[in-house]
């Protein structure tokens, strides 16, 4: 399904095939908000917007037009762990992509001016994301979660951090973190596989194998739950409430997908959405999620709900969180939630972007791509008794965090 191969300067490639005209190529760097010195809170996303802003060869404008001038995309993103730049293309300009890459990744220049001008950009993303209560509350909870740690500060930093970047901080933080042993380029599409290896020995070969810093993560300790309310002018009450969980290399994490799942992940007859919404018309959204990361992850429930039937939706979702530590799932309830799990990444499966990106996070961390039959496999072999289970060590009510934005 996939090939892989390594440069000698430590930089991973990943390939898989597939015969369409649209092709996606980018870079993960093994950075992101976690790895920042207390000076540099959202240095990690600001790099990721200034890697745009210009290269040895390249003004700002030319790294924008370049892929757009021949209809494809270039794109990025910063995760807590992660950060991604790839572009989207017709295949025939692969190498353009490449090319592209290569030169922003390894000779962007971090103008004076352009620092000033993208300070400003990322102040109002700022002003703007603050405005989306259902957004926001997810980082704060993060932060209520994980106080005085790394994961729990904002991805974007603080307009006082932001105001303190210059060109030295940015370039320091450059050449701690895009080591090349520190990345992985991935490659989907039906370029041969040989013309992605000779490209990337060609325009990421050269890149000098600089010292690779250790990485300072720490796990962070164990908090104990707290509650927390938030004033905030809206006209719904939002609401999110959870606990921490393990890692993404845990062997369980498989079984806490498929909980997730059954709970409130996404589809519309989870017991969360047919408890707060089908039967009583309490909210319009309802979800569970799970957050992992190399060493810590966390598992939260959020809804939005009219302001006076939060305790109402609260006693609804405790209630569905004790019948799963106390009931066992019946076998064919069992195999309608893994039935209906397997559909849904079957489906998702078709989103080639999606594939790409999961593909090179996977190989990032774990060093190979599970296939999705392989995934199957594993979603198979949980039982009722390793739901049952888990359920009964996460979902405990003097464990869970809550915060209430009203």
């Amino acid at each position: 399904m996939f090939q892989t191969h390594k440069l000698s300067n430590g930089l991973r490639v990943i390939y898989q095939p597939f015969p369409s005209e649209i092709s996606y190529c980018g870079i993960v760097v093994n950075t992101g908000s976690r790895d920042e010195l207390p000076d540099e809170h959202g240095m990690a996303h600001f790099v990721e917007h200034m890697l745009f802003k210009g290269t040895e060869k390249r003004k700002a404008h030319h790294v924008i037009n370049r892929m757009e001038n021949v209809g494809g995309e270039l794109n990025a993103y910063t995760t807590k762990e992660e950060t991604f730049i790839y572009a989207t293309f017709l295949s025939e300009y692969f190498e353009r992509a490449v090319e592209l890459l290569g030169d922003i990744v390894f000779h962007s220049t971090f103008p004076e001016n352009q620092i000033q001008k993208e300070r400003d950009v990322v102040l109002d993303e700022m002003n703007s994301y603050a405005d989306l209560p259902s957004e926001l509350i997810f980082d704060d909870f993060e932060n209520l979660m994980f106080p005085n740690h790394e994961i729990g500060h904002y991805i974007l930093g603080t307009a006082d951090s932001l105001l303190a970047f210059d060109r030295k901080k940015v370039e320091d933080f450059v050449c701690r973190q895009y080591s090349p042993a520190n990345m992985v380029l991935f490659s989907f599409g039906k370029t041969p596989f040989s013309k992605v290896v000779r490209l990337s020995e060609r325009y990421f070969g050269c890149a000098e194998p600089r010292h690779l810093f250790p990485k300072k993560r720490e796990q962070p300790l164990g908090e104990s739950a707290k509650r927390y309310q938030v004033e905030k002018d809206t006209v719904q009450a939002h609401v999110i409430l959870g606990t921490h969980a393990f890692d993404m290399f845990h062997p369980d994490r498989y079984t806490l997908y498929l909980l997730n799942h059954i709970l409130g992940g996404g589809a519309t007859n989870s017991r969360l959405n047919n408890s707060l919404r089908e039967k009583n018309g309490l909210v319009y959204d309802v979800e569970s999620n799970i957050a992992l990361y190399t060493d810590t992850g966390s598992f939260s429930i959020y809804f939005a709900c009219d302001k006076k039937q939060v305790e109402q939706c609260l006693k609804l979702i405790d209630k569905e969180l004790q019948k799963l530590r106390e009931f066992q799932l019946s076998p064919s309830q069992l195999a309608t939630a893994k039935r209906q799990y397997k559909g849904q990444l079957g489906i998702a499966s078709e989103n080639n972007e999606s594939i790409s990106l999961r593909m090179a996070k996977s190989y990032l961390h774990f060093n190979h791509y599970l296939p999705l039959e392989e995934v199957f496999t594993r979603i198979d072999a949980v039982n009722a008794g390793q739901l049952q289970d888990l359920a009964k060590r996460l979902f405990v009510p003097e464990r869970m965090f809550q915060l209430k934005y009203s």
